[in-house]
């Protein structure tokens, strides 16, 4: 059996993995998950920080991988990008994960916002270089100058968000699944969402022979998944179900079409570029990093069987 050690992860990003290992499918393909044990992300809100590389992109995801303690984690695009730049252990990404994650922007029932225009100026309470962070920016300065966008670090889960705004700590947060959910629930308003990739992240521990049997095992539990989405919806009350608001949920509270499950896939050259250069424009990684420099092109490419161009 080929070990992998894997970071801690929830459904909202890796449902279909979770899924793999409950059902036995990495066993059948040789190989043996272990979890990373022993950290987790400071949570809290900090109004007060505002500028995102005040903080480390490694504090939550990539924590045990640039330690030397796992092999293996996932998380946002944008996110990985950063984190391939900031890595004091080789962890490049290896190619997209199987879940498209549903990020929103919400506000509570009281709230006199109703469109994303009328956030000009409120503070929404994001994570910092993690998934909904970089989807709020990217949503918002469809409606707004960039100038008028303002967020705050509340890193944790989604679940720390959604208290502070309740709490009056923001005006606005973002979300993710289980919460949207929630906070539709509630009484809150979505004011704007959307869907975003996440990539695979790896040391060279993970080779290409490797990464190809994972997503084996992972494209099984897609198929899964994609046949039974109230099941999908009701795994994402069970693994937060020490949550109450949570675990008061049913399936008939998720809009299911924003459970999205695909199989894994290689990383588009001209993708890449186009994200990487928006990340450069909003001073969210540095210039000048090839798509060698950010992705394990040696490990994607044989993982694969389509074809890949790093030419971008």
């Amino acid at each position: 059996m080929k070990r992998v050690v894997i970071e801690p992860n929830e459904p909202f990003n890796g449902l279909p993995f979770l899924v793999a290992r409950e059902k036995g499918f990495f066993a059948q393909e040789g190989i043996e998950i272990e979890v990373a044990q022993g950290h987790h992300a400071r949570t809290g809100a900090r109004t007060d920080i505002q500028d995102w590389n005040q903080v480390a992109s490694n504090r939550g995801h990539a924590y045990h991988l640039d330690q030397g303690q796992a092999d293996l984690y996932w998380g946002c695009e944008w996110g990985n990008y950063r984190r391939a730049q900031d890595t004091t252990c080789g962890g490049r990404q290896i190619g997209r994960r199987a879940i498209i994650t549903c990020g929103a922007v919400i506000v509570p029932p009281w709230s006199d916002v109703y469109t994303p225009q009328q956030l000009a100026n409120r503070l929404i309470g994001v994570p910092f270089h993690a998934g909904t962070h970089y989807l709020t920016l990217q949503m918002l300065e469809g409606f707004l100058p960039r100038e008028l966008i303002k967020v705050c670090d509340i890193n944790g889960d989604a679940g720390m968000r959604y208290r502070s705004l309740l709490q009056g700590d923001v005006e606005a947060c973002s979300v993710v699944e289980p919460f949207i959910a929630v906070a539709e629930k509630h009484g809150c308003r979505v004011i704007c969402q959307s869907f975003y990739h996440g990539t695979d992240v790896a040391t060279e521990a993970v080779d290409a022979e490797t990464y190809a049997a994972i997503n084996r095992a992972v494209s099984r539990a897609v198929k899964l998944l994609n046949a039974d989405k109230r099941w999908a919806a009701q795994l994402f009350i069970d693994f937060h179900n020490d949550d109450p608001l949570v675990a008061a949920l049913t399936p008939d509270d998720f809009n299911l079409s924003r459970l999205v499950f695909v199989d894994p896939a290689p990383i588009p050259g001209e993708e890449l570029q186009r994200t990487y250069d928006w990340m450069v424009s909003w001073n969210l990684i540095n210039p000048g990093q090839s798509f060698q420099d950010l992705v394990h092109t040696d490990t994607m490419r044989g993982a694969f069987p389509v074809p890949v161009s790093p030419d971008n």
